[in-house]
């Protein structure tokens, strides 16, 4: 399946797909679709298509998102592609690339161009635009999502497999829920926003839309970093995915503190995700939520929306009929506040702050609905600005707090309406976030988008060691306590862990003097659990100890069971002949104590 970005990549590493085809498909998924109100502007495709080849004439191993057709929403400049903000009179030429996009170009990805969004980021709805509504691809009916409208959609209807938002109050995470996609929104300052339409600057962040958790970090990852054009950017180092998190503890609201407007079935849906998150490990606590509340309500009815007029109040006054009638009315009001209610605001939320620090004392992270219920086109049409309001409950409050959070598809409904959950931090906890998202995502077993992909299988993470240490997993005599493990001991090596492979794997006896044990990769899935332990070398003392691994068996990447991938032995398959299958032992250990009895 080459429709993930990490799909994508590897093909055009293997050689199995050149970026330029690739990319030529995404345009011709872009025409079949046949929606106008999607992108605001494309491409040439001929050109990008031009800028494809040359990436397939170089050495591209160095580039994380080699050939991996990128949109944009259009509040964010692209070089070569007029900035709109989804609105005509504001639109402007860019005379170079947003931070991000430079960054992503930098990375092998090609831009193709520009999505749709609720004008000036004004909304969570995705119907306030003079380009038209972008068409839900999940169900029809319902809108969008946005203001990153076009972005999410995208990704959904499999045009493109990844795409940049922005988020302020939930516009890179209330699409994400209704489109069945990942929504990634990063810890202010640590993606530039420099060259980026302003919101509420001082709230405003470049979000992710991808079909998975690892394909939105893996953007995320190629755009992070401080930037001395950005003054709200932040240094701050983004750790590395790990294994899901044990012991994991997560915050859920005291009963009676959810709002879900009426609706049933999503409240059903987020006590589902409750009970899946406890069967994977994690531990639920109850936290108060009305703190959160009400920051939530300081965002629109506080000083922050004089942000938004700063923005546009030139328009406001030469063209003011050039703006969205709802936008107008929203961003108009910043015109009325003072410099006293600014303060006074500031001050509730530092003391807001406070207690929502103390929420993660003893939790690591939040999880909620990513929004309370869902609206058809025409019924946000005819109540606009309440509807919109209700999408917000659980996303307005994320940037006042300076927390990072990630929306994840839950569950698709009787329905046939989405539903989704966001994981919640304080700033500086991606990666966290997405080490939970991922094993969640995986084992709802939903399908990917619109397009009823099947799910990939998690992909494998790197096992941590310290400075230049390289990890090594055995299952032989080299496990603690048996005859081979004081040579591992010898090279300085030190125990990381004791686990188990992925099903993924058969362990034989191999005819051998003396015996030893020979593991070999089979089908997903059909084999079986096999023992080991990880153990930490130096890289000196890691080329030592392989360099004397006598035939026939070879060093391998090996899956362990919760999706990290490590070096360690493998047999070669033609060194199993006369060998004895002894895989339900669960490990060598197990074997060796059955054959001395």
């Amino acid at each position: 399946m080459t429709e993930t970005v990490a799909a994508i990549v590897a093909a055009h590493r293997a050689g199995h797909m050149s970026p330029a085809e690739t990319i030529a498909r995404s345009y011709r998924r872009i025409r079949d679709y046949n929606d106008s109100a999607v992108f605001i502007s494309l491409r040439d495709e001929k050109d990008a298509i031009a800028e494809a080849e040359t990436l397939s004439a170089k050495d591209a191993g160095e580039l994380p998102l080699l050939g991996v057709p990128v949109a944009v929403k259009d509040n964010i400049d692209a070089l070569g592609l007029p900035t709109t903000a989804a609105c005509p009179a504001f639109s402007y030429l860019p005379s170079h690339d947003a931070t991000s996009v430079a960054k992503l170009r930098a990375a092998g990805a090609i831009i193709i161009g520009k999505t749709n969004l609720d004008q000036f980021a004004t909304g969570l709805v995705g119907v306030r635009s003079p380009y038209g509504i972008p068409n839900n691809p999940i169900r029809a009916d319902l809108i969008p999502g946005g203001s990153s409208s076009g972005s999410a959609v995208a990704v959904s209807a499999g045009l493109v497999p990844l795409t940049l938002g922005t988020d302020t109050a939930g516009s890179g995470r209330v699409p994400a829920m209704l489109n069945n996609i990942v929504g990634l929104k990063p810890s202010l300052g640590l993606i530039s926003t420099a060259g980026v339409v302003p919101a509420c600057r001082t709230l405003d962040c470049v979000s992710v839309f991808a079909l998975t958790t690892d394909d939105a970090m893996m953007a995320l990852k190629a755009m992070a970093g401080p930037d001395g054009a950005d003054p709200f950017s932040r240094s701050r180092p983004l750790a590395d995915m790990t294994a899901f998190p044990a012991p994991l503890r997560l915050g859920i609201p005291r009963i009676g503190q959810l709002i879900f407007f009426g609706d049933r079935a999503s409240e059903k849906a987020y006590g589902e995700a409750l009970t899946r998150l406890s069967g994977l490990g994690a531990t639920l606590v109850e936290f108060d939520l009305e703190p959160f509340y009400e920051t939530a309500r300081l965002l629109y009815e506080g000083p922050w929306v004089a942000e938004r007029y700063l923005v546009v109040r030139n328009l406001l006054a030469s063209s003011p009929d050039s703006i969205h009638p709802v936008t107008r009315e929203i961003t108009a009001a910043g015109a009325r506040l003072t410099a006293a209610d600014t303060f006074a605001a500031l001050y509730r939320l530092q003391a807001l702050r406070r207690i929502a620090e103390r929420s993660f004392n003893n939790i690591d992270a939040l999880v909620l609905p990513t929004a309370p219920t869902v609206y058809s086109t025409a019924q946000v049409l005819a109540n606009p600005v309440e509807l919109n309001s209700r999408l917000g409950t659980y996303t307005n409050f994320v940037n006042l707090l300076d927390l990072c959070g990630l929306a994840l598809p839950a569950a698709m409904r009787s329905d046939g309406i989405p539903f989704g959950i966001t994981l919640l931090a304080p700033a500086g906890n991606d990666a966290l976030l997405a080490s939970i998202g991922r094993v969640f995502h995986v084992d709802t077993k939903l399908k990917l988008g619109a397009k009823g992909l099947a799910q990939p299988p998690l992909p494998t993470l790197p096992v941590s060691a310290n400075g230049d240490e390289l990890p090594i997993a055995v299952v032989g005599a080299h496990l603690s306590g048996m005859v081979l493990n004081v040579e591992l001991k010898a090279l300085g090596g030190r125990l990381l862990e004791e686990t188990v492979t992925a099903p993924d794997y058969k362990l034989y006896a191999l005819p051998t003097t003396p015996p030893k044990p020979g593991m070999l990769r089979v089908e997903a899935g059909k084999g079986s659990p096999i023992e080991l332990e990880v153990w930490a070398l130096s890289a000196s003392a890691f080329g030592k100890f392989v360099a004397a691994i006598p035939p026939p068996l070879s060093i391998g990447t090996i899956r362990l069971a919760d999706g990290r991938g490590v070096k360690g032995f493998i047999a070669e398959p033609t060194a199993l002949h006369g060998a004895h299958d002894i895989s339900a032992f669960g490990g060598w250990r197990a074997y060796l104590a059955q054959a001395a009895e």
